[in-house]
């Protein structure tokens, strides 16, 4: 009886995390995207047995949630639960779903933001029983994540004076053994290391001049040393992670300051890209990390926030829509654009199974499979209606056989298992 239940629980995949408590067997690693852009933060879904095609209409829908609030966040999973931000008037809000898309509980963090395109940017970071978000306003709380009782919270402009940009704060912050590492971008702490169980400053770095402009920072180890690699205002910078001391720097300049792809780090080398016409950058790192070099430079894949996929080496994103960009892949090694498939603009996106999951900013929802050299094939489409005058710019998330789509107020998770019943 007991093998049978586990056969079971395998089968349903996105119930594993649920069941296997039942059954004491601790949920796998396949079931769990703690933070944007998952554990790795390089956005590929482990999620394997996919629909390689989707029925006209897209794939079954297994539950909609409607009350997210409004916002632009996507979702992190652990641990059985599913957790968002969002908008509710002045109040922005972390909320946990179970993963049959019923509420477990809501918790204020803070005011929400009324500047330009309002709505909730940042999703929760969760590690070891624990969340941390950053409100817009630069309210860093940590929560518990059964229950969303508040553990402590720190004030992020009256601690280093920091201050929103024009479209608010909105990074996804990062938790490294005991620290909690974030990019205030203020006077007394441009990045800075906070204590995750108390919230008290572990390091600040104050060497950096620049202010924060929307970047979520990555963590990469080269030739042994660890480092926290984002890019701010104007400049790329890498600071060591135990201590906070700048190790190199690299001027990256938009137009706008504009600044919200993250960084990618691979076998020593850094890339960056933003929009505005900025492209993407391939960076050689020294052996000490004292420097770095310029190896290429790309116009072609300026990414404004949708995203940057790595694949077998090539890179995947979108062109600036300022610029009538399509979707673009860049050979790592040369810098050379393969091909730009202008058919679908703009988009967020994430990789599973061989497929890229792709969602423009007006709710249409793209399976798409790259093909080197030959440009990429879209195999199927469906679109999910955003309420009027509001965008879908939330990253799509793939895990356990389910596709979650945040269209706004909504959490929508999709059954993309292959041989699963569709509608």
């Amino acid at each position: 009886m007991r093998q049978k239940t586990i056969r079971i629980v395998v089968a349903l995949g996105v119930a594993a995390a649920l069941l296997s408590v039942a059954c004491g067997v601790s949920a796998g690693a396949d079931q769990a995207w703690p933070e944007f852009h998952g554990p790795k933060r390089d956005n590929l879904s482990p999620a394997k047995g996919l629909l390689k095609t989707w029925p006209r209409g897209g794939p079954k829908l297994v539950w909609m949630f409607d009350q997210c609030g409004g916002g632009f966040a996507t979702v992190s999973i652990a641990e059985g639960m599913i957790f968002t931000s969002g908008d509710f008037g002045r109040d922005q809000m972390v909320l946990a779903l179970d993963m049959d898309g019923k509420l477990l509980w809501k918790t204020r963090n803070g005011r929400s933001w009324t500047g330009p395109h309002p709505g909730a940017r940042t999703n929760p970071t969760f590690h070891k029983g624990a969340l941390y978000h950053m409100n817009p306003h630069g309210r860093l709380a940590a929560l518990q994540a059964k229950t969303g009782k508040e553990l402590w919270a720190v004030d992020l402009k009256q601690a280093f004076g920091a201050k929103p940009s024009r479209w608010a704060m909105a990074e996804n912050v990062l938790v490294d053994g005991q620290a909690l590492l974030c990019v205030p971008g203020g006077p007394r702490g441009r990045i800075v290391a906070l204590d995750k169980t108390t919230g008290k400053t572990i390091w600040a770095n104050t060497q950096i001049t620049e202010p924060a402009e929307y970047c979520s920072p990555i963590i990469a180890t080269h030739n042994g040393v660890r480092q926290l690699i984002v890019t701010m205002q104007k400049s790329l910078f890498s600071v060591e992670v135990a201590t906070g001391k700048l190790l190199w720097t690299h001027p990256h300049e938009t137009k706008h300051d504009q600044n919200v792809t993250s960084p990618m780090y691979v076998n020593g080398h850094v890339f960056a890209s933003s929009g505005h016409g900025t492209g993407g950058r391939l960076l050689k790192l020294a052996p000490n990390s004292r420097s770095v070099e310029r190896i290429w430079l790309n116009k072609d894949l300026d990414n404004c926030h949708g995203g940057v996929l790595l694949l077998d080496g090539r890179l995947y994103g979108s062109g600036c829509r300022l610029y009538r960009k399509g979707f673009v892949c860049v050979d790592l090694a040369g810098g050379k654009t393969l091909w730009n498939e202008r058919r679908l603009g703009k988009v967020s996106m994430t990789w599973a199974d061989g497929m890229i999951y792709c969602m423009d900013d007006r709710g249409r929802i793209s399976l798409v499979r790259p093909k080197a050299g030959q440009g990429a094939a879209i195999v199927s489409q469906f679109s999910v209606r955003p309420p009027r005058g509001k965008l879908t710019l939330a990253h799509p998330v793939v895990l356990g056989g389910r596709l979650y789509i945040r269209n706004w107020n909504e959490l929508r998770a999709y059954d993309i298992r292959a041989g699963a019943t569709q509608q």
